[in-house]
């Protein structure tokens, strides 16, 4: 089991994204995703986003807000449990990523990307105001089946 967070940040109507075409054997290669990384042992999810926002853009993110729990069974056969951030403040300059390209992308413009499946079901969640759980089943990178609880529930 694999312990993760990916944060989008937004500005503007704009989301910085990362094209994941720089590091040998990614899993994400060719895609567009937000930021973020595994958990390193002792640091909480919120840490966590932080180091790796840092790392992969340069931005310094401050009170990511936390909008819901990923889980990917066998993803390329692996188990993940994503803690999905969303971050509207930040200071610093964006780097020459190690991850890919950085972008920040239109909101209206996500349609056109090369996204995992699953992140077309989740990412419009995110504005939705409640707290969501989400189970997503892969069978390499097919997407087969997910279901999701959102909490208050209606």
């Amino acid at each position: 089991m694999i312990l993760a967070t990916l944060c989008y940040i937004k500005h503007n109507g704009r989301t910085l994204m990362v094209h994941r075409n720089r590091k040998p054997d990614d899993i994400h290669a060719g895609k567009w995703n937000g930021l973020g990384g595994k958990v390193e042992a002792g640091e909480s999810p919120e840490m966590c986003i932080r180091r790796e926002v840092l790392e992969e853009s340069g931005l310094t993110i401050h009170d990511p807000y936390l909008h819901g729990l990923l889980i990917f069974t066998n993803f390329k056969g692996q188990d993940w449990y994503v803690f999905v951030f969303t971050a509207a403040q930040f200071d610093g300059d964006l780097i020459d990523s190690p991850e890919g390209h950085l972008e920040w992308i239109p909101d209206a413009e996500f349609d056109s990307l090369s996204l995992w499946p699953s992140d077309r079901i989740f990412l419009p969640w995110i504005g939705g105001g409640r707290f969501f759980s989400a189970h997503f089943l892969y069978e390499g990178e097919t997407m087969l089946d997910y279901d999701v609880s959102f909490y208050p529930p209606l």
